[in-house]
């Protein structure tokens, strides 16, 4: 098997080098470079074409989640120019698409959601432990998120629970009565089994219908559904 490429975004220096002594003592990982800057991370992931990225919420010229998403709409788009993309031409297919790790300082940072929302595929404390981040490299090449579903909710909610939010129900139009039930359930942060549980229906229905709401909603994860229903006002 080929070593997972894996490259970092972050302005601090000292800390992208340590990272890289952290991949390269992995042998089924292999570190492809480091980028300084939002607009240098836009390079980097074009020219090294990393499995991985790990990218820092705040970066000069070009903050981390605009640089995500231009990142992930490129991958889309590759006769086009990756630097004067906007992230609102975001295209839905996953091929050849990095997974991106967001880096934040703090537990409950509101960017994180707006980097989810831009395609993150989850996010990691920067003062987290060495075998942490090497986890969360390989369960993400792997398909899954590095946040759960609860966790983006608690997030989430502890930013609008001020804020009355008109619900719009023609955001989930796309779905049918069985898959918007599945839906709202995912959108609580529930795993597979409680939706299972809850709906009378078994684990391997529910998978079924997530695949399905992510493809109809033109969304990439679990933790996106969570933010797609507080984004539109479909939980209180």
């Amino acid at each position: 098997m080929r070593a997972i490429r894996v490259a970092i975004a972050d302005d601090q220096q000292l800390f992208c080098s340590g990272i890289q002594m952290l991949i390269e003592s992995q042998p089924d990982l292999q570190f492809v470079g480091a980028a300084y800057d939002g607009e240098a991370a836009i390079a980097l992931a074009r020219e090294a074409r990393p499995d991985v990225m790990l990218m820092d919420i705040r970066m000069p010229l070009l903050d981390g989640i605009e640089a995500t998403a231009r990142i992930l709409d490129a991958t889309n788009k590759p006769d086009s120019d990756i630097s004067e993309r906007s992230p609102d031409d975001c295209a839905t297919s996953q091929d050849a698409q990095p997974k991106v790790i967001m880096l934040t300082t703090f537990q409950r940072d509101e960017a994180v959601v707006r980097a989810i929302r831009a395609g993150a595929d989850g996010f990691i404390m920067k003062d987290t432990t060495p075998e942490f981040v090497l986890a969360s490299i390989r369960t993400v090449y792997a398909g899954h998120s590095v946040i759960a579903p609860s966790d983006t909710a608690d997030i989430i909610r502890a930013q609008t629970s001020q804020r009355h939010r008109e619900p719009a129900a023609e955001s989930i139009s796309a779905l049918s009565a069985r898959e918007k039930e599945v839906f709202l359930l995912a959108a609580r942060g529930l795993s597979n089994a409680d939706i299972a549980q809850t709906a009378y229906i078994s684990e391997a229905t529910v998978k079924s219908h997530i695949r399905s709401i992510l493809a109809k909603l033109s969304l990439t994860s679990r933790v996106q559904i969570v933010a797609h229903a507080y984004e539109n006002g479909l939980l209180r």
